[in-house]
C-alpha cells in the first residue's frame, strides 16, 4: 500500500470535513453581530428572538469545528513528521499565533455569549458577539497564513539541522505577507460569509414555506439576502485577484484550471466548458471566450498566458483532472449562487419574494451551492499545487514520516470515517432539533391593529377610570340631600 497516497487520503479526509464548520461559524458569527446591533439600535425585541436563535446555531457549529480541527494538528506530527520538521520553525508561528490571539479570544468570549443574556448589560453582550466573531475570522487569518506560505514561501532560509535541511523563520513580516497570503484571506473570507448568509436563507425559507415563525423568517431571510447578495458580486474581484496571483506565482495551476496545455504566441482565450484530453494536449468540445484569459491576468489582449508546458518535466505539472473539474465547479456554483440572490433581491424590492414558494423552496436546498464552491476552491489550491507540498521547496512525496507504515494509516482512515460519520450524525440531528423547535419569540402582544383590538384595548385601559366613577356615584345616592 502507497503510505503517501494513503496519507494524503487520510488527510483530505480530515480537512474536508472540517471544513464544513468553520465557513458556517464565521458567516453565522458576522451575520449575529448584524442582527444583535439592529437590536441595540432599534429595541424590537423580534432580533433580540433572532440573535439568541442563531447564536444556538453558532455554538453547535463551533463546537464540531473545535473538535475535528484538532485531529489535523496531531496528523502533522503522526503522518507528516518530515514536513513538520521542514516547516516546523514557520508553521510554530503562525499556529502559536492562532492559539493565542483567536481561540483564546473566541473560547474566552463565547461564555458571555451564551450565557450571558440576562447577567451583562445589553452594550457588553454585543461585545462579546462582536469579539467571538473576531476570534473566528482570527483563527481563520492565521490558518490562511500557513497555508499560504506552502503556497508562496517566503521570509525563510534553508539551514541545515542535524543533517537535515528546515525552513528558518528570517522575517516574520515577509511571512505573514507572503504574496498569496491578502488574496487567499480575502477570497476565503467572502466565501465563509455567503455560506452563513445562505444557511441563514435556507433555514429561513424552511420557516416560511411551512408557515412558522412568519416574521421571523421573513426578518431573517431579508437581512442575509441582502448580505450574501454584496457578498456573491464582492466574490468575483476577489476571485479575480486570486486567479491573477495564480497566474504570476504558479502559473502552472491555472493553465491546469484552464485546460491550457501549451503556452502560445497569441493572446489566450477563456476556456467555459470542454473535456481536457491529456494525452492530446488539447480540450475536446472547448468553448472559448477568444482573448479573455490573457485579458483577464494581464489587463491587454496580447500578452500569451503560460501553459502547462511551462515546466519542461511532466512529473513536476500538477495533476489535471481534479483541480480542472473543481476550478469549474467552484465557477459555476459561484455564478448560479450570484444570480439566485440577485433574482431575490429583484422579488425583495417588488415585494413580492415571500409569495414566490417556488423561489423559497430552491433556497431551502441552495446552500448546497456554496458549500460547493467553498470545498471545491480548497481542492483545487491544494492538489494544484502538486506534487509539492511546499511550492518548488519540498515535494509530497518526501514529507511523511518515515516510521508510518501504509497499513497504520489505512486502520487510521476507517477510524477516523466512523468516527466522523458518527459526529455527523450527532451534528445532523443537534441541529435539526434547534431548527424544528424554532426562536423563542416574545410574547405576542393584545390585539391593536383592527377597529375591534383599538376598542377592546381603549376599554381596558378606561376600566379603572368608569369603575371609580360608579363607586362615586352609588356613593352620591346613598348620602343625605
Amino acid at each position: 500500500m502507497d503510505v503517501v497516497w494513503l496519507a494524503r487520503v487520510q488527510f483530505a479526509l480530515a480537512v474536508m470535513f472540517h471544513y464544513i464548520f468553520p465557513p458556517l461559524t464565521i458567516g453565522v458569527g458576522l451575520l449575529m453581530v448584524i442582527m444583535e446591533g439592529t437590536y441595540m439600535r432599534t429595541r424590537n425585541p423580534i432580533y433580540e428572538a433572532m440573535a439568541k436563535f442563531w447564536t444556538k446555531v453558532f455554538a453547535v457549529n463551533f463546537a464540531m469545528g473545535v473538535s475535528t480541527g484538532i485531529v489535523m494538528t496531531f496528523q502533522f506530527g503522526m503522518n507528516w513528521g518530515a514536513f513538520s520538521n521542514y516547516v516546523g520553525n514557520i508553521f510554530g508561528a503562525a499556529l502559536a499565533a492562532e492559539g493565542i490571539f483567536a481561540f483564546f479570544l473566541e473560547s474566552g468570549f463565547l461564555a458571555v455569549l451564551l450565557f450571558g443574556w440576562d447577567r451583562v448589560s445589553p452594550p457588553v453582550h454585543f461585545f462579546a458577539t462582536i469579539m467571538t466573531t473576531c476570534g473566528a475570522i482570527f483563527s481563520a487569518v492565521w490558518i490562511i497564513i500557513a497555508n499560504s506560505w506552502m503556497q508562496t514561501p517566503a521570509g525563510y532560509q534553508v539551514v541545515e539541522f542535524q543533517g537535515v535541511p528546515r525552513a528558518e523563520l528570517t522575517f516574520f513580516w515577509d511571512m505573514i505577507f507572503n504574496p498569496s497570503t491578502v488574496p487567499r484571506l480575502i477570497h476565503t473570507l467572502i466565501g465563509c460569509f455567503i455560506v452563513g448568509a445562505f444557511f441563514v436563507m435556507s433555514i429561513s425559507a424552511y420557516y416560511i414555506v411551512r408557515n412558522r415563525f412568519v416574521d421571523f423568517a421573513k426578518r431573517s431571510f431579508t437581512i442575509a439576502l441582502l448580505a450574501a447578495l454584496v457578498y456573491s458580486f464582492v466574490m468575483m474581484s476577489s476571485g479575480d485577484l486570486m486567479a491573477r496571483t495564480v497566474a504570476f506565482y504558479q502559473p502552472e495551476k491555472l493553465a491546469t484550471f484552464e485546460g491550457h496545455f501549451k503556452t502560445g504566441e497569441g493572446p489566450t482565450p477563456f476556456l467555459l466548458f470542454g473535456v481536457p484530453d491529456e494525452k492530446e494536449q488539447t480540450v475536446k468540445y472547448a468553448l472559448y471566450v477568444p482573448k479573455l484569459l490573457t485579458f483577464l491576468v494581464y489587463r491587454n489582449f496580447t500578452t500569451p498566458v503560460k501553459g502547462r508546458d511551462y515546466v519542461k518535466d511532466p512529473a513536476d505539472r500538477p495533476p489535471l483532472w481534479i483541480p480542472f473539474l473543481c476550478y469549474h465547479i467552484m465557477i459555476y456554483s459561484a455564478g448560479l449562487f450570484a444570480g439566485l440572490t440577485l433574482l431575490g433581491a429583484i422579488f425583495l424590492w417588488r415585494g413580492t419574494l415571500f409569495e414566490k414558494k417556488w423561489l423559497m423552496w430552491i433556497f431551502v436546498f441552495a446552500i448546497i451551492f456554496p458549500y460547493m464552491a467553498n470545498h471545491s476552491g480548497w481542492i483545487c489550491a491544494e492538489v494544484g499545487r502538486q506534487p509539492w507540498v511546499v511550492y518548488h521547496q519540498m515535494k509530497t512525496s518526501h514529507g511523511v514520516s518515515a516510521a508510518v507504515s501504509g497499513g497504520e494509516v489505512l486502520a487510521g482512515i476507517i477510524m477516523f470515517a466512523v468516527i466522523y460519520g458518527l459526529l455527523f450524525f450527532v451534528w445532523i440531528y443537534v441541529l435539526s432539533s434547534k431548527i424544528l423547535h424554532g426562536p423563542e419569540l416574545p410574547e405576542t402582544p393584545p390585539e391593536t391593529t383592527t377597529v375591534k383590538g383599538l376598542l377592546g384595548a381603549a376599554a381596558e385601559r378606561m376600566r379603572p377610570e368608569l369603575s371609580e366613577m360608579a363607586d362615586q356615584e352609588d356613593e352620591s345616592k346613598e348620602s343625605p340631600s
